[in-house]
């Protein structure tokens, strides 16, 4: 197995090779917290959907009330 990663890495520079390792390393990293995150951000924002129409009921609520004892 050794004897694999020694031949695999003969032909470039040690650089190259840490270069070539910390962007598949980032490009995972990206992947993992998209994957992650996508379904997140989908929940949040119907989340926020629930709670713009709850604030729009207390409102509608609150004005009505309001209405009402003005006209008493």
């Amino acid at each position: 197995m050794a004897e694999e990663i020694r031949s695999s890495n003969q032909g470039q520079p040690v650089g190259d090779v840490v270069k070539g390792d910390f962007a598949t390393i980032l490009v995972g990293l990206g992947t993992m917290l998209d994957v992650a995150l996508t379904p997140l951000s989908k929940v949040v924002a119907s989340a926020l959907d629930s709670m713009t129409v709850v604030a729009q009921q207390i409102l509608e609520g609150i004005s009505n009330s309001v209405g009402d004892h003005k006209g008493q």
